[in-house]
């Protein structure tokens, strides 16, 4: 190393945990240079190769030296997406790679599918007889074949697990199969727990399964609540996207209290048990309440889930991850609480996370009465109470727990790098190499992967080695997703993701299975794309050109996920936006401002998100198109 290679260490702060110094370790042609915790620098050997390796010059808080050198992160670029197949899926949801890297996967629809690795097809494998749709007017049911995986010795025992609505009755229901000859054979089903869930309304299943460390079944379930309004005529006070805690009569499913806050009910919870090899379960020490609590189930891990879409768990500490799908409301209200956030987050014990009562950083709503709009107090997230008639558990609930990460539809203060729009979190699973295995660089030894449905990114976290928060960073940042809805790593220890399409309960053809490697070889840098919103030359200045822009635009946004261009999707289609306001003269003006604030209440109950950071020129060129459109 020359004189002048040095690394500067400033702005140290007291908590020494998060402090990170930099290890600079010398091969045949550069320096690599590497991040490690003090904490584990300061163990020995480490700190010997520190100083062994590197020398320092320190010059105060604040130190304006440059370092010559570069944290040694991965290229970026050497991410490939292989896509296995595609155009053929209609509302897939879950996935399990098999020994063989066969996959399986599930469809909400009640289809089972296989992806032969040998052949590269998919085949039929099934299919489950599922209420998967109401026949109740402007309500869409989420339920279905919802989520999937593989018994931890299915290469001897051929067990996989499903959970799904069966059409006889109305429960979530739990059962293990067996797959034989590449089929789910329906009549080997074993039922393993199931609970009531309300039909004809929307939203909120959950439905992720899981294994963890000791044979432990992990499986979510959503709050089975309605966030909207209710459609009650005259009703004055309504939920307008904040907490659903309307208890009045007849009114069961505007009260999320009477099932994420209830701890006596099954919904709103991340579940726990152990599975036996005859089918039935026991219950592991450390679920968050007493094996013979009358009011409290048992199975519960984690409750006070408003949407846990889609969960992981770490195969070596066993904490488990979830991403939670949040509330609407866009701004915080002084006399309602906190606007909406989505959350990923981490439970390394059994605990309370809060919904309906809370969000975010424990941010707390305030009880309200809605039969004539007064607030009540905030609630405690030290002892929160849950005083709901329909809460048939108990009174005092457990103290609620922070997120671990939560970000709004805009830009978040908090976690700026996670952008704004729509929102879906999604947890992935945390990387670690495997002996014998190159699948990806050993920087990401440790990571947990965390990915976003609507907006489309897929980020690596570092964690403290007790867990803690550290960081985040892209991940595959150049591999465009199209939904990404769920991910698993391999046999290879390669990561395989199920893209859902653009576009809601449909058959899209940009729904597919891919599989994602990473080059170690030379690499050739991207082509050139043009930018949103550059002028197209010459005299191509017609509707073609102003198509190709405004599309190169919303392929940056979240825009193709909610909207088609003729198809109703859970936006309206943009065929039916140039209709309505076809004859409007001030329709640029006003559809700007709609897509920079955002709004509900105009085409349904699902709200846009606001785009406050996207340019007004974009916006525009894509308004201009729209209204071009017949």
């Amino acid at each position: 190393m020359e004189n002048n290679d040095f690394v500067t260490i400033s702005n140290i702060g007291e908590n020494l945990e998060y402090i990170f110094l930099y290890l600079i370790f010398e091969t045949n042609t550069h320096y690599i240079l590497m991040k490690a915790p003090l904490k584990l620098v300061l163990s020995g050997i480490a700190l010997t190769s520190l100083f062994a390796f590197t020398q320092f010059k320190t010059t105060g808080v604040n130190s304006k030296t440059t370092n010559k050198l570069a944290i040694d992160t991965p290229d970026q670029n050497r991410f490939v997406k292989v896509t296995l197949t595609e155009g053929q899926f209609t509302e897939p949801t879950e996935i399990a790679v098999l020994p063989n890297k066969d996959v399986l996967i599930s469809q909400r629809r009640g289809e089972f599918l296989i992806y032969k690795n040998a052949t590269k097809s998919l085949k039929d494998a099934g299919k489950l007889d599922v209420y998967s749709k109401t026949s109740v007017k402007g309500v869409n049911a989420e339920e279905g074949l919802l989520g999937l995986a593989i018994d931890p010795k299915f290469a001897t025992n051929s067990f996989i697990y499903a959970f799904y609505s069966p059409t006889a009755k109305s429960v979530n229901r739990l059962s293990r199969f067996k797959l034989l000859n590449d089929k789910v054979s329906l009549t080997s089903e074993k039922v393993i727990l199931e609970f009531y869930s309300q039909r004809d309304i929307c939203c909120h299943t959950g439905g992720s399964i899981a294994f963890g460390p000791g044979n432990l079944l992990y499986v979510s379930a959503g709050d089975n609540s309605t966030p909207f309004d209710s459609p009650a005529p005259n009703d004055k006070f309504q939920n307008k996207g904040f907490a659903p805690l309307d208890n009045r009569p007849d009114l069961h499913q505007y009260d999320a209290r009477r099932s994420a806050g209830n701890t006596n009910d099954l919904r709103g919870k991340i579940l726990r048990i152990k599975m036996n090899a005859d089918g039935t379960y026991s219950i592991p020490d450390g679920n968050l309440f007493a094996k013979n609590d009358p009011k409290a189930k048992p199975e519960i891990f984690v409750m006070g889930n408003r949407n846990p879409y889609r969960i992981s768990v770490d195969k070596k500490t066993g904490y488990l991850y979830w991403g939670e799908v949040g509330p609407d409301a866009q701004n915080d209200d002084p006399n309602r609480g906190p606007r909406g956030y989505d959350e990923v987050n981490q439970a390394r014990k059994a605990g309370n996370f809060g919904w309906p009562l809370f969000i975010g950083k424990n941010y707390p709503y305030r009880a309200y009465d809605y039969t004539n709009g007064q607030s009540g107090d905030a609630f405690d997230p030290a002892s929160p109470i849950n005083n709901s008639p329909n809460n048939t558990g108990l009174t005092q609930l457990p103290p609620a727990q922070p997120a671990f990460i939560w970000y709004p539809y805009a830009v978040s203060p908090d976690f700026p790098q996670l952008g704004e729009g729509g929102r879906t979190a999604m947890a992935g699973p945390v990387f670690y190499t495997k002996p014998g295995v190159t699948s990806y660089p050993a920087y990401y030894n440790g990571k947990l992967l965390i990915y976003e449905w609507i907006r489309g990114w897929v980020k690596a976290v570092s964690m403290a080695p007790n867990g803690d928060y550290v960081s985040m960073e892209p991940f595959m940042a150049n591999v465009p997703l199209a939904a990404p809805i769920d991910m698993e790593l391999g046999p290879d220890n390669k990561l395989y993701v199920l893209e859902y399409g653009k576009g809601w309960f449909a058959k899209n053809p940009d729904a597919a299975l891919v599989r994602i490697d990473y080059n170690y070889g030379a690499v050739t840098k991207p082509g050139k794309v043009a930018k949103a919103g550059a002028t197209i030359m010459g005299h191509q200045t017609g509707v073609a050109s102003k198509e190709s822009i405004a599309k190169a635009i919303m392929a940056k946004t979240d825009c193709t996920v909610c909207h088609k261009t003729a198809e109703k999707s859970i936006g309206p289609a943009f065929t039916a936006v140039a209709a309505k306001y076809k004859n409007d003269p001030k329709a640029m003006d006003y559809l700007t401002n709609k897509i920079t604030k955002g709004g509900a209440g105009v085409w349904g109950e699902v709200p846009m998100p606001p785009h406050s950071t996207m340019k007004v020129a974009d916006i525009k060129s894509i308004v201009d198109w729209i209204l071009t459109l017949k």
